[in-house]
């Protein structure tokens, strides 16, 4: 072969950006900026003397030779990311590389890890968070957790959270000057937002959760807004305001008192749940196997009567 086979990062990034067709997408999955992801593109199209998008002022698109390119270099990552495994696999590496979001990270795996890592002292996890879909193909990852409906084509899925939203708020708001007892007194404290940009219609803001309570008269439009969702609790917790919250990220702060439910009996299902998933072909892996037991464990734990500590 006469040319060198062009550098690896403008690869991955014409890679991206021709799957998302856009440098700005291309951007968050890489976690760089877009003239990021534009200057290695050119790097390449310049390394070999051929363009290979069509850059407009509405929309980015392949041009003839960059559509013929893509598929061959997509098999080479696919050939990349296997070998790695393969070889890590033949090395009895034992470390699980597990991809979370960022709050089901930092409110229900970690507080929680302690107990794995003393039942399977021989399995390290290396814990990741991002919120875009793990491609297993191109990521070197083992299972990663999602929320959504669990429709994951060619992907074992478990269900390992179910979610509903409720009011959340410091001890101190409940017997501050302006007392939280009734629904119509939130027009009096701070709303607190999560900001999260999943898509899920059926997961409330506080307009919609207040609908359904049947309250109207209180500005849903005010206060700060927070992302990931584990932000919001802590400014719950530092008495800010009042947060809509998710069950499993606030069961051990209603536990120790750092957070209350204002109204205990007012909860909203949501419809979307969190899902553990990892290829079809890893079902037998013991490390896999061991870490799905020990969530299910877990959960049993969650699923114990426990008191009504945390209710206002």
């Amino acid at each position: 072969m006469s040319r060198q086979i062009p550098p690896l990062n403008p690869l991955r990034a014409f890679e991206v950006a021709a799957r998302h067709l856009s440098f700005t997408r291309a951007a968050e999955e890489l976690f760089v900026t877009p003239s990021a992801v534009s200057h290695q593109v050119k790097t390449l199209e310049e390394n070999l003397g051929i363009a290979l998008f069509v850059r407009d002022a509405k929309a980015l698109s392949l041009t003839g030779a960059g559509k013929a390119y893509l598929p061959g270099v997509q098999e080479a990552f696919r050939q990349l990311i296997f070998a790695t495994y393969q070889l890590h696999r033949e090395q009895s590496v034992p470390a699980l590389k597990v991809n979370l979001p960022p709050t089901f990270a930092v409110k229900w795996l970690i507080p929680r890890m302690g107990r794995f890592m003393q039942s399977h002292p021989e399995i390290d996890l290396k814990v990741s968070t991002s919120k875009h879909m793990v491609d297993f193909t191109r990521e070197d990852f083992d299972l990663a957790v999602r929320y959504g409906r669990g429709i994951y084509p060619g992907l074992h899925a478990e269900r390992c959270l179910q979610v509903e939203v409720f009011p959340v708020c410091s001890p101190a708001l409940l017997s501050g000057p302006k007392p939280l007892a009734v629904l119509d007194d939130l027009r009096h404290h701070t709303l607190l937002h999560d900001d999260s940009t999943y898509d899920d219609v059926s997961n409330p803001n506080w307009s919609t959760w207040l609908a359904n309570a049947g309250v109207d008269g209180v500005d849903t439009t005010r206060g700060p807004s927070f992302w990931p969702s584990h932000l919001v609790i802590d400014a719950a917790i530092d008495g800010l305001g009042v947060a809509l919250a998710k069950k499993s990220w606030v069961q051990q702060d209603l536990l120790k008192g750092r957070l209350v439910r204002p109204f205990p009996d007012l909860s909203l299902p949501v419809e979307f749940s969190y899902f553990i998933v990892y290829p079809q072909d890893r079902v037998s892996d013991p490390r896999i196997e061991a870490f799905m037991a020990w969530v299910r464990e877990e959960l049993a734990r969650d699923a114990e009567p426990a008191s009504q500590i945390g209710e206002a």
